[in-house]
């Protein structure tokens, strides 16, 4: 029952990252879901800051929970154990390091603040995609499949955001790129739901394939 528990936290965190989205979002008048960025919301001096880290705190200990599910489930499943030490390292980061990384608001200098949160989502990033890999490795030729063509769309979609970074900074217009982040965004979001519906379904007596 525990391990279900914690599983059913991979499917909690996502949905509750998008209530965060959302509240966040409508809680600063005037900002625009197709034009900014996510981590905008969060940016020192935004009106939607408070909220919006608060509720990410809430998200991220959730989602550590979920890393604990995934290391319940793998059983003999080396590969499997990888993945959810990594998946854990990915939440204990946004506790952590995440807090102190914010930006500062479009069209100001970012100094350390701005490098800070670059090399925290870069590590975020490489963490993310190997924990992917190791759990695409350990649950057969479906869920592999499934986990490339959500690398691709993470990688075209979150390079094509990333182009967009010095308009950013420069306090210029960035037409879509809150939807182009958040195809990417949420389409990892959607990877957790997945991963954890498919070791739901897996029964809790069966033997694991090594």
């Amino acid at each position: 029952m525990l391990r279900r528990i914690l599983l059913l936290c991979g499917i909690v965190s996502p949905l509750l990252y998008a209530a965060t989205d959302a509240l966040a979002g409508l809680r600063w008048e005037g900002y625009s879901f197709r034009d900014q960025t996510i981590s905008e919301l969060g940016a020192i001096g935004a009106p939607s800051r408070a909220l919006f880290s608060a509720l990410l705190v809430v998200v991220y200990v959730v989602f550590t929970a979920f890393g604990v599910g995934v290391w319940q489930s793998a059983r003999d499943r080396r590969r499997l154990r990888v993945a959810a030490r990594l998946l854990i390292a990915l939440g204990v980061l946004a506790l952590t390091i995440g807090q102190f990384a914010a930006m500062r608001p479009r069209g100001t200098d970012q100094g350390v603040n701005g490098a800070l949160h670059l090399i925290e989502g870069a590590a975020a990033m490489v963490l993310l995609l190997a924990a992917m890999g190791f759990a695409a490795a350990a649950l057969g030729r479906a869920f592999a499949l499934y986990t490339a063509a959500t690398v691709v769309v993470m990688l075209a979609f979150g390079g094509w955001s990333t182009m967009d970074i010095p308009r950013v900074e420069a306090g210029l217009p960035t037409p879509w790129v809150g939807v182009r982040e958040r195809i990417y965004w949420y389409s990892y979001q959607l990877w957790y739901i997945v991963l954890a519906i498919r070791l739901l379904r897996e029964p809790t007596d069966a033997a694991a394939p090594a």
